[in-house]
């Protein structure tokens, strides 16, 4: 499970998504190459072996980075794995060497510079989410094939 956080060229001063004119068509952000020079100028260790997903680690996370297949580039989807607020700094750092600004999906909310907020709400809800589901699964050993094949009568 990742927190997602959608990196648009958007206008600096843009309080939120819905002041956004209906008919607003964003710019791409660039081409593949340049995007690419940005990114690893943003953070160097970045691996882009594969042009169209790319791949940050971090001490505490992982940045999963969807570029996509067009060129030029429209947005970059970054997939946040991981823990600690450390990743936010990098967050910002790549949105803006990229001339972006970024979107929360979960919420639906631009990230403000003081988002970490947004980013412990998602741990939350993502620890949450894998406490339950641990609960819900089975003991190993448990033999489920009389309710699993249950023939109806």
């Amino acid at each position: 499970m990742s927190w997602d956080v959608l990196l648009l060229p958007l206008p600096a001063d843009l309080a939120s998504i819905d002041d956004l004119p209906a008919d607003h068509e964003p710019p791409p952000i660039g081409s593949r190459s340049n995007v690419h020079k940005a990114l690893r100028s943003a953070a160097g260790d970045v691996d882009l072996t594969d042009p169209t997903w790319g791949e940050l680690l971090g001490p505490t996370w992982v940045i999963e980075i969807g570029i996509g297949e067009g060129d030029p580039v429209e947005s970059v989807m970054l997939h946040v794995r991981g823990g600690e607020n450390d990743v936010l700094p990098v967050i910002f750092h790549i949105s803006r060497t990229l001339g972006c600004r970024p979107f929360d999906c979960s919420t639906g909310e631009l990230l403000k510079d003081d988002a970490s907020s947004s980013w412990a709400d998602f741990q939350a809800f993502r620890d949450r989410a894998i406490a339950s589901d641990a609960l819900d699964r089975p003991q190993p050993g448990t033999d489920l094939s009389s309710t699993v094949f249950r023939r109806p009568r």
